[in-house]
């Protein structure tokens, strides 16, 4: 079957759409209450999955509409040629699937100023139903330093940036009917409510100076009662089409399984593969109001509960412990995140950062208990075997994730009197074995090609002259490592652990076979 047949009726295996999808998308046309940029793949397996539930259950009537501003062929031949209809397909943990066809999106638009689809998307935007607006487009799309939100700044008749096009609409809808709204980010990055409302407002303030606009849309823009930018928590693995998943598809009847690969390099198909597990926490400020979204899982609350919950995850319970098995998967040859579960001495490494050495400073969210939230890292997300994650890929730019993954937990013990930052090992120990990554040679004593990391241009020359098989080097020489709080987030000699640094680096430098032999060695001490 097709999947522009699944609007409606029975498909033994597959779940269809409960409730009157024309009916649903005529009243989100005339009156729309939440618009999405970003028709990706996360927006099609979280968002758009979720608002098909609610509909399902009958909570809600309207849909949402997605706009694309970057890649617009993603428009043209993943949702145009299907009926703005997706199938998403649930990898589950024991190698089965789920199959639901979501019909939740009532239109898609092209989000060009020069599209037929602009003048859509400006009517919408000026109708005082609407109420929220989220992104999926990336943390570098927030950014009005490049190239296009520079020359967005210069004039506001065709922005080309998300921010720019973002503004522009704000505008028309404060000139039509100034009401309220909510701006929200649903990109996975830290506080990003503030970074979406930075880039709008420096967008607008450079409008206000150069007289193309008036003072009293800031106005608006500042007033939270009118202009609200929540901060929002997201995790889902949603990885690209895969052609297992094709297969499977194929075997159950289901025959819309190309991948559809744009000149932009997306990937993307008819269908959208994904984790089981999901988590979107949202900061509940919507002055507009908002659809009952709690009705599809998604935690509202307030924004100090979608801080905790952050760092919950990053500090302590899954970002951490990705960081660890990358760095040594890449030493020890693994090239699979899933098939480093089979790894024993890595799952212990894992387990004691986590369990042992984070969970006494978690930062507890309240909402979800963090031992819960780690359970479900280490024993169905991490071992799923239809995540194609590789610890190349997570080692990139890891000089930059070390100081809140792993700084922070150290600054806590340090904090505390109870605790004693000298009884960690496995911490000290990935700071050890990022250093023994970024000489660039595996456990075998292979040379392999580090991932990209901006601070391995400044690494390269301190670590010079470690050598393998040269344990009696002077650590001297790794002071201005070792100090670097923006690396670590901490110095590590006022932090008492510089000496232990050194000797794990002594160990793994051994030879070939001292990376293995001192993870072992450490993790069943």
């Amino acid at each position: 079957m097709k999947l522009i047949d699944m609007k409606s009726g029975s498909f033994p295996g597959y779940t269809t759409p409960q409730y009157d999808v024309e009916a649903m998308r005529a009243r989100t046309l005339e009156n729309p209450t939440w618009i999405h940029f970003g028709a990706g793949n996360i927006f099609r397996a979280f968002h758009a999955a979720g608002l098909d539930r609610v509909l399902n259950k009958g909570a809600y009537d309207k849909g949402v509409i997605v706009a694309e501003s970057f890649d617009g062929e993603i428009i043209e031949k993943a949702y145009k040629p299907y009926d703005n209809l997706s199938l998403l397909v649930v990898l589950k943990s024991d190698g089965t699937i789920e199959k639901n066809v979501v019909a939740s999106v009532a239109d898609s638009w092209q989000a060009d100023c020069a599209s037929a689809d602009w003048a859509k998307l400006v009517a919408a935007f000026e109708k005082p139903s609407l109420q929220l607006v989220t992104y999926t487009v990336t943390e570098k799309g927030y950014s009005v330093a490049g190239r296009d939100g520079q020359a967005d700044m210069q004039s506001m008749d065709a922005p080309i940036s998300v921010i720019g096009k973002t503004a522009l609409l704000l505008y028309k809808r404060f000139t039509a009917c100034a009401a309220p709204i909510a701006i929200v980010s649903t990109d996975n990055c830290s506080h990003n409510g503030d970074k979406i409302k930075a880039g709008v407002l420096a967008m607008a303030e450079a409008w206000v100076e150069k007289g193309f606009v008036c003072k009293c849309f800031l106005e608006y823009l500042n007033d939270p009662k009118k202009v609200s930018f929540p901060w929002t928590m997201i995790d889902k693995i949603t990885p690209r089409p895969d052609a297992r998943v094709s297969e499977m598809l194929k075997e159950s009847g289901f025959e819309d399984v190309e991948t559809i690969t744009t000149e932009k390099h997306s990937f993307t198909a008819p269908f959208v593969n994904a984790e089981e597990t999901e988590y979107l926490i949202m900061e509940d400020d919507f002055p507009n109001g908002r659809p009952p979204l709690e009705e599809a899982g998604f935690i509202f609350t307030d924004r100090e509960t979608v801080d905790k919950v952050e760092r919950m995850k990053v500090c302590t319970c899954l970002n951490p412990l990705h960081t660890a098995m990358s760095v040594f998967g890449c030493m020890l040859g693994h090239t699979s995140i899933c098939g480093e579960t089979q790894d024993e001495d890595i799952m212990k490494f894992i387990k004691t950062i986590g369990y042992v050495e984070g969970m006494p400073v978690v930062v507890d969210p309240g909402i979800i208990k963090p031992i819960e939230f780690i359970d479900t890292v280490v024993n169905v997300r991490l071992p799923n075997p239809f995540m194609p994650d590789t610890p190349q890929r997570i080692a990139t730019d890891t000089s930059q994730k070390l100081s809140i993954r792993f700084g922070e937990t150290i600054k806590a013990y340090i904090a505390r009197d109870d605790l004693d930052v000298h009884s960690l090992k496995c911490i000290p120990l990935v700071l050890a074995g990022w250093i023994r990554y970024a000489m660039g040679v595996d456990d075998n004593g292979n040379v392999f090609e580090r991932s990209p990391d901006p601070m391995l241009v400044e690494v390269d020359p301190i670590i010079s002259f470690l050598k393998l098989g040269e344990t009696d080097f002077d650590a001297e020489g790794l002071r201005p490592l070792y100090e670097n709080e923006t690396l670590f987030g901490i110095n590590l000699y006022k932090a008492g652990i510089a000496d232990t640094v050194t000797a794990y680096l002594r160990r793994l430098v051994a030879g070939p076979g001292a990376v293995r032999k001192t993870l072992h060695e450490t993790v069943n001490a």
